[in-house]
């Protein structure tokens, strides 16, 4: 994942030339994201995001805080947790200021974490863009849908399928509910149609 590395290396570098620091920092990022715990909420999740912010670039307005956020998004994973998100933006916010991130951007970053979570639509564009980044793999093929499924259930192997299969159907339902699973209009012409017959398909299993 040495394409990770560097583009965190050169971000972080615009704020602070203290390279063992930035190093130590990467280090942690993935150490964390390569816990043997993480199926799917890994560096592969990183790199897919950060291609899909690619694709879309050009419809982003400041790239910058979004490589952060997503860096940093997972950061904090406990499957008994539901302040994961919380947890990570406060993370962030420590680890940015340490290398004297401007605390507009930590802001900027914070709330794009944080918004993570419930998926709703927001006011500014490059969070509802990071959220259909996050989301993406929901609207792909039912094949790598599949895929996704498994990895995340291996993720939760701590809870029977009862509990298991309950809690997801609410995840389900709590996209399904949404008049948009996308926020931008791109992710939705594009993604929408296949993620809402992915869910609905998964819940019937359930």
């Amino acid at each position: 994942m040495e394409m990770l590395k560097a583009l965190f290396t050169k971000l972080a570098f615009k704020y602070t030339e203290d390279l063992r620091l930035i190093n130590q920092f990467w280090e942690e990022i993935e150490v964390g994201y390569s816990s043997p715990f993480r199926h799917y909420h890994n560096l592969n999740h990183l790199k897919y995001m950060l291609n899909k912010m690619t694709e879309y670039c050009g419809h982003l307005n400041d790239t910058g805080p979004i490589i952060f956020s997503i860096f940093y998004h997972d950061m904090v994973y406990d499957v008994k947790s539901s302040c994961n998100e919380e947890e990570s933006a406060s993370f962030a916010k420590n680890r940015l200021k340490e290398m004297k991130v401007p605390e507009a951007i930590i802001k900027k970053c914070e709330h794009q974490i944080i918004s993570t979570n419930k998926h709703q639509l927001d006011d500014d564009s490059d969070t509802n863009f990071l959220i259909d980044f996050d989301l993406a793999i929901l609207g792909k093929t039912p094949h790598k849908y599949k895929e996704y499924t498994q990895q995340i259930r291996k993720e939760y192997i701590i809870y029977p399928d009862a509990v298991y299969n309950s809690g997801r159907k609410k995840v389900i339902e709590h996209f399904l509910d949404m008049k948009n699973i996308f926020k931008t209009s791109e992710f939705q012409l594009t993604f929408e149609k296949q993620a809402k017959k992915n869910l609905k398909a998964e819940w019937l299993t359930l």
